[in-house]
């Protein structure tokens, strides 16, 4: 038999691998009979008279190297549907369907099958369908075991239930809601610590947070939403919670926050000790608010019977009309613990 000098297998993508791999999924994805198809197709839900569509794509950035170093996959998944559905519900939209991109030096299956896993389970927390996605084997372009990861997420909402900046009134009270902890946003800092930091003893605690997946709003903010009891909302992420929030207030009106009043949580405390400045910490973690509610007060008992202990919502701060649009006060209580 004739041996060929180039293949697509030599060059290092095996698509075997691959079909192997989308097999899997569609195994594990009994819901969805698009997946494996060019291209998916969705019903839009009846009950909308005048549906808006809001869509949304992002990353888990450089916590994918905490995952290579921690050797656990289990929980990227999460985050990857975490941090676009979160932004998906700051415009009232209830996510409908998701779509994932993995780029990766060599298809590893044992390493794919984890993260599918979870980005399934992020999914069936955010009551959305996983409806197809893309693997590429990139080698040259990635190094050994080196991988990324983006996803794409699509959702619907009422015209007249959309959250847009005009509902946001003087005097609104702001309400933080806790974050599981780091979520998706300051991993180059952290990374960067622990490369300085060679040997730097990570205890299993430690270990577990670093890794923890982002909390996933959608179903609380959902219950909320038909209700209207809120204003507008944000998703504590990148550039962490005032410039944050500031996207959301009109251009006339600030936002006032009493620092002092943050909930942190250890994993801050332990990142803080590195010489770390309070206004880093604030622009580059959610420093313990993982999303906020922009509401009157009336709204606050209501709103609070929406969430679990772990969860719970408290006041940070309110909305006023200043000449400075973003204005703080005190300075944040970091745990001891």
């Amino acid at each position: 038999m004739k041996k060929y000098k180039f293949t697509y297998e030599k060059s290092g993508v095996n698509i075997n691998a691959a079909d192997n791999f989308v097999k899997f999924i569609s195994k594990i994805s009994k819901k969805n009979k698009n997946i494996g198809g060019f291209g998916s197709i969705s019903n839009i839900p009846k009950n909308l008279k005048k549906p808006k569509i809001v869509a949304s794509t992002d990353g888990v950035g450089t916590k994918i190297e905490i995952a290579n170093t921690l050797n656990k996959y289990d929980t990227i998944g999460i985050d990857l549907v975490a941090m676009c559905v979160n932004d998906l519900i700051v415009q009232g939209a209830t996510p409908l369907l998701f779509l994932d991109y993995i780029s990766i030096n060599k298809i590893n299956l044992k390493k794919l099958k984890s993260i599918i896993r979870g980005i399934l389970k992020g999914c069936k927390l955010s009551n959305c369908d996983l409806v197809g996605g893309e693997t590429a084997e990139m080698p040259g372009t990635y190094e050994k075991n080196k991988f990324d990861l983006a996803g794409f997420a699509v959702g619907l909402v009422e015209k007249k239930n959309l959250l847009t900046k005009h509902k946001v009134k003087k005097n609104d009270i702001i309400l933080a809601i806790p974050s599981s902890g780091l979520h998706s946003n300051g991993y180059s800092l952290i990374n960067h610590i622990l490369k300085k930091k060679k040997n730097y003893y990570l205890s299993k605690k430690i270990k577990k947070e670093l890794i923890k997946p982002t909390k996933i709003y959608v179903n609380e903010l959902n219950k909320i939403n038909e209700k209207k009891l809120i204003n507008g909302c944000a998703n504590i992420t990148g550039g962490g919670l005032l410039d944050n929030l500031i996207r959301v207030i009109p251009e006339k009106l600030s936002i006032n926050i009493n620092l002092s009043k943050i909930k942190t949580k250890p994993i801050f405390s332990w990142l803080k000790k590195n010489n770390i400045k309070d206004w880093e910490m604030l622009k580059t973690f959610n420093c313990g608010v993982g999303f906020c509610l922009i509401t009157n007060k009336k709204n606050i008992i209501k709103i609070k019977k929406i969430f679990t202990k772990e969860y719970m919502p408290y006041e940070i701060g309110f909305v006023s009309k200043e000449k400075k649009r973003i204005n703080t006060l005190g300075k944040i209580i970091w745990e001891k613990k």
